[in-house]
C-alpha cells in the first residue's frame, strides 16, 4: 500500500514540477524572447508611459476624436466587466432601447436605461452633423460581445472625418489619411474584417495636430 502511495506522489510531484513550473516558464520565456510586445499585453506607450493596449477599446467622446463602438461592458468599457448585452437581434430591447425605468419604490432608475439601435443609430448622425436618412454602419449601433473591441469599421470612420476634421481645423483630407493609415486589413488577405484602431488613430490625431501648432 506504502508503494503505491509513493509512487502516486511521486507521479504527482513530477508532473506538478513539468506542467506548473517548467512548461510555463518555458513558454514565458519563448513569448518574451520572440513576441515580446504582445506577450507584454500589446501596450501602447506615449512619453514613456503607457496609455493603453492595442487589443483594448477605450471609451471616447470629444468630439475632436473618433468614437469607439458601443460598450455594454460595466459602464462601458470597463476591462473588469468585460461583456456583451447578450439580446437577441429581434428583442425589443435592443432595438427600441428601455428609458424612464423606475425602481420597485417607483423613483426613476436612470441606471436601468438603456439605448437601443435606434437611439444609438440617431446619435451617431447627430453627433456626426449627418442626415437623418443617412444609413449608419452596423457596429455604430451594436455592441460588441467583449464590450472592449479596440477597432471600429473604416465606414463608422469615414462618417466621423468631417466631424473630427472641423473640431480640430484641420484639413479633411489628412484627416482622411490618418484614418486609412490606421486601418488594419483582412489577415492573409481573407481572415476578418478591415478595422481601425480607434485608440492609435486618435494618438496620431493628437500628434498630428502637434506638429501643425
Amino acid at each position: 500500500m506504502l508503494q503505491y502511495i509513493r509512487q502516486v506522489l511521486g507521479i504527482l510531484i513530477v508532473l506538478t514540477l513539468i506542467t506548473g513550473l517548467c512548461y510555463p516558464l518555458v513558454v514565458t520565456g519563448v513569448a518574451q524572447l520572440i513576441f515580446p510586445h504582445q506577450a507584454n499585453g500589446s501596450l501602447i506607450v506615449k512619453d514613456g508611459k503607457a496609455v493603453g493596449s492595442e487589443l483594448i477599446g477605450q471609451g471616447f467622446s470629444d468630439p475632436k476624436y473618433f468614437h469607439p463602438r458601443p460598450s455594454a461592458a460595466g459602464n462601458g468599457y470597463d476591462g473588469t466587466a468585460s461583456g456583451g448585452t447578450n439580446l437577441g437581434p429581434i428583442n425589443d430591447k435592443l432595438l427600441a432601447g428601455v428609458h424612464g425605468s423606475k425602481k420597485p419604490d417607483g423613483t426613476p432608475d436612470p441606471a436601468s436605461d438603456f439605448d437601443g439601435v435606434k437611439d444609438l443609430a440617431a446619435t451617431y448622425q447627430s453627433e456626426n452633423n449627418l442626415p437623418g436618412n443617412t444609413p449608419v454602419p452596423v457596429d455604430a449601433v451594436t455592441r460588441s460581445g467583449s464590450g472592449l473591441d479596440p477597432d471600429i469599421s473604416p465606414a463608422a470612420a469615414a462618417g466621423q472625418i468631417a466631424r473630427v476634421a472641423e473640431a480640430r481645423h484641420m484639413d479633411e483630407a489628412k484627416v482622411r489619411d490618418l484614418v486609412a493609415k490606421h486601418t488594419r486589413q483582412r489577415q492573409l488577405g481573407v481572415l476578418g474584417e478591415p478595422g481601425v484602431n480607434v485608440l492609435e488613430l486618435n494618438l496620431a490625431l493628437d500628434e498630428a495636430e502637434g506638429k501643425a501648432n
